[in-house]
């Protein structure tokens, strides 16, 4: 049980860690542009403690929930002393702008791809890229009936039994290309088209930078139902088992720069799949917290990422945890990107908007326009802001009433 809350704490600790970073992605960006940051904090409610050190106040607050950076001028609804109005952040250049709003997510970003790389170095990371091709590891002596999945795992050959595949000549290595005639692209579809076969079959396979057709006797055998329900049928079976690759991939300290660049591309990949299906998940998260079965892909919140971070830290499932936290921090960096107000991403389509919309009042020319008004936003982001926090104590309450467990009870 200490375990487990040392781990919640722990992950609780990473995710204010990854957002006071965040804001201080944006702090120094705007810093190094010129531009004037009034206050820097980490946290909200009451403050703890705060310093001053040249223009900016630095500070810790109570409720350790993320944090602030507050920028002279980020709008320009904002009210500016005479002093700040040359350096209001609204006066600056797009690209600057663009820089500084796009600095948090950046930091989530450069944090996951850290993660992964120590990850790399230390533990190894999960090797994605296994590949589903039909590649022989291992050629059997002898294919008997089995009548269980342990009896097919662990043949005890007898003489005069059949190995098919050995007979044949095909060795650990090959990959099978085709069955008579049949493409096999995948090893699930080299089982199905074998267990239809029968008798003498060609199959190409794959060898080195040879192809080779071999002739298989393929005979029928007892094997369990390939359907998984109870019983057994009459399949084809040559003898021959799938090659396994290793699960994880470790890395030296060069090579771990490459192995986890390309992990956060495929993290990115799924974090863009998770987002794009998250509204239609929401009513599973609903059902969830009325006792029906919660699906692990659903929605969780700051609060059930945590008691994963605990319960994997219980097990000693860092990877989990780890993995975990560099997930995490590419999805809010991702979600945070999006054109929506009040996002980053959305205070950077409102900049860009002004961008183009001054880029073709020129070609008419027209001289260019105002400040986009955020008051005429309003209705939208209060909108906005309604449904995020609808979502948030939907996926609190589910983690809470109904946790997604990475250990069944």
């Amino acid at each position: 049980m200490l375990a487990y809350i040392f781990g919640v704490a722990l992950f609780a600790l990473g995710i204010c860690v990854s957002v006071a970073l965040h804001e201080a992605g944006h702090m120094i960006t705007a810093k190094a542009f010129g531009m004037k940051v009034r206050r820097y904090f980490v946290g909200f409610g009451p403050t703890v403690f705060s310093f001053r050190r040249g223009e900016t106040e630095y500070g810790l607050k109570w409720i350790p929930l993320g944090g602030f950076c507050d920028i002279a001028g980020m709008t320009a609804l904002d009210e500016v002393t005479p002093d700040e109005a040359p350096r209001a952040m609204w006066r600056q250049k797009t690209w600057k702008r663009t820089v500084v709003m796009a600095a948090g997510s950046v930091t989530h970003f450069i944090l996951g791809f850290v993660v992964l790389y120590l990850m790399a170095i230390t533990m190894g990371l999960p090797n994605l890229d296994r590949s589903p091709a039909p590649v022989i590891g291992a050629v059997s002596q002898c294919v008997r009936d089995a009548a269980t999945i342990q009896e097919n795992n662990n043949p005890v050959c007898q003489p005069g039994d059949r190995a098919p595949a050995l007979e044949a000549g095909m060795l650990p290595g090959d990959q099978i290309m085709s069955i008579n005639g049949t493409p096999t692209p995948t090893w699930d579809d080299m089982l199905k088209t074998i267990g239809a076969a029968g008798g003498p079959t060609p199959i190409e396979v794959k060898r080195g930078d040879q192809t080779l057709v071999l002739n298989v006797d393929v005979p029928k055998v007892v094997r369990p139902k390939a359907d998984g329900s109870a019983g057994t049928e009459l399949r084809g079976a040559i003898g021959a088992a799938k090659q396994q690759e290793d699960a994880v991939l470790h890395y030296g300290p060069i090579a771990a720069i490459g192995g986890a660049a390309s992990f956060t591309g495929d993290m990115f990949v799924q974090t863009w799949q998770r987002i794009v299906e998250f509204p239609q998940r929401i009513p599973a998260v609903v059902e969830s917290i009325f006792g029906a079965e919660r699906d692990p892909e659903t929605p969780m919140s700051v609060v059930g990422a945590s008691r994963i971070g605990g319960e994997a830290v219980e097990h000693g499932l860092w990877e989990i945890f780890l993995l975990l936290l560099a997930s995490l921090n590419f999805f809010v960096g991702v979600f945070n990107l999006l054109p929506l107000l009040p996002m980053d991403g959305g205070h950077i389509a409102v900049v860009w908007y002004e961008r183009v919309r001054d880029f073709f009042r020129k070609l008419r020319g027209k001289a260019a326009g105002g400040p986009v008004d955020y008051t005429k936003l309003s209705a939208v982001t209060m909108v906005l802001v309604f449904l995020g926090g609808a979502v948030v104590l939907l996926t609190v309450t589910a983690d809470i009433v109904n946790p997604i467990r990475i250990m069944s009870n």
